[in-house]
């Protein structure tokens, strides 16, 4: 009987039990993989502690990005899918279709064949980081080479997606980090700039890598009183996007540089681009092809086995990692 990981009441990782369950067979529109890998994301902390954007209907599964082998189809889906290698892409609520656990059903539209140059470790770790930047960056904000790009939080996994996708279009990427420690390692993963935000005048180092022009594009998964210091450094008709509130904070609304710089700030969901058939086909493909050539890596902080699940994710609370937190299911 295959396991599945589950959690009965809301709390830290420990929460989360791996137990045996009857083997899933998709319903219509639906598709159930053989998991190889599991990637891991901050949503799925928050979910498990009651502070993400749903609460879990408990008992409750856990999970939204996984690499595997799809095994069955249900009614409607195409018979050619099974025995494909794929990744799932995160279009779906965690109360409907949680992935983490050796089965995994889910819609057959969050499927995704990945390049065969990657492994299912790889697989598991490209798909929220490159389709949440993307949406942002591209989509949205029009990345091109004039720009410069304020990228907070840079070390997650999404952060170093942005740097990935900002140096791609040619534009300057400035990642932003609390400490010196991930300094070198941003650097070295392709940031152009790195600003230590807490030990550095974030503003005043803008206003010196951009010659004092500003940065057009802000991609914030903190929110919080910060959004008053990144509007600061903002160029003249910016974007700030958030795409998190990690600070668990209020958001002000910086109004007074908004009133002087023109700027925007809005929230912004990689749902907007998984949720629309053709937005989705456009971003798969973008991410596909730099994935297959090699633009793209995905960085994998560190490698769990399966029953180290707990501490996996214990990893992942710890903010200790640079990249992607993935476990080997298989």
């Amino acid at each position: 009987m295959p396991t599945i990981v589950r959690f009965y009441e809301l709390g830290g990782p420990e929460v989360l039990k791996i137990e045996e369950a009857p083997l899933q067979e998709p319903a219509m529109g639906e598709a159930r993989l053989r998991v190889l890998a599991a990637g891991l994301n901050r949503a799925e902390a928050l979910y498990y502690r009651g502070q993400y954007l749903e609460q879990p209907q408990l008992p409750s599964r856990i999970g939204y990005e996984v690499a595997g082998v799809v095994e069955a189809v249900g009614e409607g889906v195409d018979s050619k899918w099974i025995g494909k290698s794929v990744a799932t892409i995160p279009a779906y609520s965690m109360n409907e279709y949680g992935t983490l656990g050796k089965q995994a059903v889910v819609p057959a539209t969050a499927l995704t064949e990945y390049p065969a140059n990657l492994t299912p470790e790889q697989a598991a770790a490209a798909w929220m980081q490159y389709l949440t930047a993307y949406g942002a960056l591209v989509f949205y904000g029009k990345v091109s080479a004039a720009d410069f790009v304020s990228i907070p939080a840079a070390s997650s996994s999404v952060g170093l997606a942005a740097i990935d996708i900002v140096r791609d279009a040619g534009a300057t990427a400035i990642a932003v980090t609390r400490t010196s420690a991930k300094k070198d390692a941003l650097i070295a993963l392709g940031a152009h700039h790195v600003i230590v935000s807490g030990e550095e005048d974030y503003a005043g180092r803008i206003k010196q890598i951009t010659g004092g022009k500003g940065t057009r594009l802000i991609f914030d998964p903190v929110a919080g009183p910060y959004v008053e210091t990144l509007a600061a450094g903002a160029a003249q008709e910016s974007v700030l996007f958030i795409y998190g509130g990690l600070s668990m904070q209020p958001t002000p609304f910086p109004l007074r540089q908004s009133f002087r710089k023109g700027l925007s700030m809005r929230a912004y969901s990689a749902r907007e681009i998984t949720t629309k058939l053709d937005r989705l086909a456009a971003a798969k493909k973008y991410v596909f092809d730099r994935l297959a050539d090699g633009r793209f890596v995905p960085k994998i902080a560190k490698t769990f086995a399966y029953k180290d699940t707990v501490e996996a994710y214990r990893y992942l609370e710890s903010n200790a990692q640079v990249g992607k937190v993935v476990i080997r299911v298989s």
